[in-house]
């Protein structure tokens, strides 16, 4: 019986962690809808009550765009990790839910790699987080590309007031200081506790091409979804903007918030106070702005951490690879 005392004392404690990791995911959301000093829950709820905009049809093609959003993304981790560890689309699942939910509250979704790596063996952890890297770049890729195609659009449409020489000597510094970062990796042999650079090179080199295509595809089209899902909402709200309108301000919101750090629970925050100052030019109300952005947040971010809290209550950590 003594023996067995350890064992019962440290599995206690991982059911702890992960009760500790859902009441706090679930306490964040409360908070934030709660306590948002842009916009208050009530005048939130009173403000979506009085457009009644929410008919049974409406709910679900919103629901509807929200699950292909993360279906994309779901399916595009299984086709980027399937070389280091072939994965059922259920796996897949649990592993991006579970992930997003114990990443919600985490500066910047820093969470969702160590848990994401936790879903792997020891050998395969290293390179399972590398691929979670690859794959926020290529959604950062299609953001960063539409966006700066949005902004240039935006300046040319509404001329906001910007110090020029400014903003491009911004430009020119930020873009020789990646430039140096990338060529100092790139011939560096330098490593960190984890990594190597010259196994990070070795193991990008090596990692098949096909995989990348398809990634940077289902990227688009999870951009395509979500953007969409934005213009439908304005739509709902009878906000009177043409599609390519929309998407010129949406996709300039989108790459500004993006690069604006965070922590992952006050991402709503960043985007409504980006939203409202980008929608001033287009002369929309700053409620109906700040309404849509909070329930592009619950649609696509609390609704699926709701889904992913059930994954990591019934995660169950194992030293052999986990049956996909």
């Amino acid at each position: 019986m003594l023996l067995l005392q350890p064992y019962k004392a440290k599995q206690f404690f991982f059911v702890l962690i992960k009760l500790s990791i859902v009441g706090a995911a679930f306490y964040f959301v409360y908070r934030k809808l709660t306590n948002n000093s842009a916009l208050k829950f009530s005048d939130f709820s009173d403000f979506v009550l009085k457009k009644d905009i929410f008919s049974l049809k409406t709910i679900i093609f919103l629901a509807f765009l929200s699950t292909l959003n993360w279906f994309f993304e779901i399916l595009k981790w299984k086709i980027l990790i399937n070389p280091i560890k072939t994965t059922k689309l259920k796996a897949a699942t649990e592993q991006i839910l579970g992930s997003l939910t114990a990443s919600l509250f985490t500066p910047n979704r820093i969470g969702e790699y160590g848990a994401k790596a936790l879903y792997f063996v020891q050998e395969n952890r290293k390179k399972a987080v590398l691929i979670n890297v690859i794959g926020n770049l290529l959604q950062m890729a299609v953001t960063v590309c539409f966006g700066c195609l949005g902004l240039l659009f935006f300046i040319k449409i509404y001329q906001p007031n910007i110090e020029y020489q400014k903003f491009h000597l911004f430009l020119i510094i930020a873009l020789a200081v990646i430039i140096l970062i990338g060529l100092a990796i790139a011939k560096s042999s330098f490593a960190i506790k984890w990594f190597s650079f010259i196994k990070i090179r070795a193991f990008l080199k090596s990692y098949p091409k096909n995989r990348l295509a398809l990634g940077m595809l289902l990227s688009f089209l999870r951009y395509a979804i979500f953007s969409f899902q934005f213009f439908f909402l304005l739509q709902l709200l009878n906000i009177q903007l043409r599609y390519f309108e929309a998407m010129v301000i949406i996709s300039t919101l989108y790459f500004l918030a993006s690069v604006i750090p965070s922590i992952f629970i006050f991402d709503v925050v960043v985007k409504g106070g980006v939203a409202i100052y980008l929608f001033t030019f287009a002369k929309v109300d700053s409620l109906a702005i700040l309404s849509i952005v909070t329930l592009m947040w619950i649609l696509n971010f609390v609704f699926p951490s709701i889904v992913g809290s059930y994954f990591i209550l019934k995660f169950q950590p194992k030293t052999n690879p986990i049956a996909s």
